[in-house]
């Protein structure tokens, strides 16, 4: 069973991110406060559920949250910025638009950008250790699925709806038979070469 919270006395936000690993598309980040007498024996890391588990639990966790809302990083800043920071930016994005001001924020992962003067924990695998962050990894996903989704209809040759802009083998071949799309990232390796280098 997944821990509702790490500080019983403060008003603690989730935050997790969705397609960092993807050539196209943006990054979407999500912050969620539930209260804390939320359960829910279903919620879990995200990549452990079932699509429709996923979109079930997006219905329950909007209604149950204090508050939730969702950041967007569109491709061409990723490129300027680096996915990591763009990662960061996306979970500021949607803490800044909470209804409610958090105390303190749960990030999944290892590292992350401070948010004006609001104190974090880091907590790697943090989506299968506590509710909030679950809840977070769940409305990443589910956001951003429904975004590939749509662009899938303008862009059908790559398999979004499918792949999600994850670097599949036929995505991949789409690229190059195709070339890349509006929403490609460009400052990653799209066709997987390996990168070599040489020193003379």
């Amino acid at each position: 069973m997944l821990l509702p919270y790490l500080n019983a006395e403060l008003i603690e936000a989730g935050c997790d991110e969705a397609g960092r690993g993807c050539l196209a598309g943006a990054v979407y980040a999500a912050a969620v406060i539930l209260p804390h007498d939320f359960r829910n024996e279903l919620l879990n890391d995200s990549k452990k559920l079932t699509e429709k588990q996923r979109y079930a639990l997006r219905e329950v966790i909007e209604k149950e949250a204090l508050a939730w809302a969702v950041g967007i990083v569109e491709p061409e800043e990723i490129d300027k910025i680096n996915i990591l920071n763009a990662s960061f930016l996306a979970m500021h994005r949607a803490v800044e638009q909470l209804k409610i001001t958090p105390q303190h924020l749960l990030i999944d992962g290892n590292r992350f950008n401070k948010y004006k003067d609001i104190p974090h924990t880091t907590i790697v695998k943090g989506d299968g250790k506590f509710l909030p962050i679950a809840a977070a990894s769940i409305l990443a996903k589910t956001y951003r699925d429904d975004y590939m989704n749509g662009l899938h209809d303008e862009y059908p040759v790559y398999d979004w709806n499918n792949n999600k802009g994850y670097p599949t083998k036929k995505h991949r071949e789409a690229i190059k038979q195709f070339g890349t799309s509006p929403y490609h990232r460009l400052s990653y390796n799209l066709l997987g070469e390996s990168q070599l280098s040489f020193d003379f």
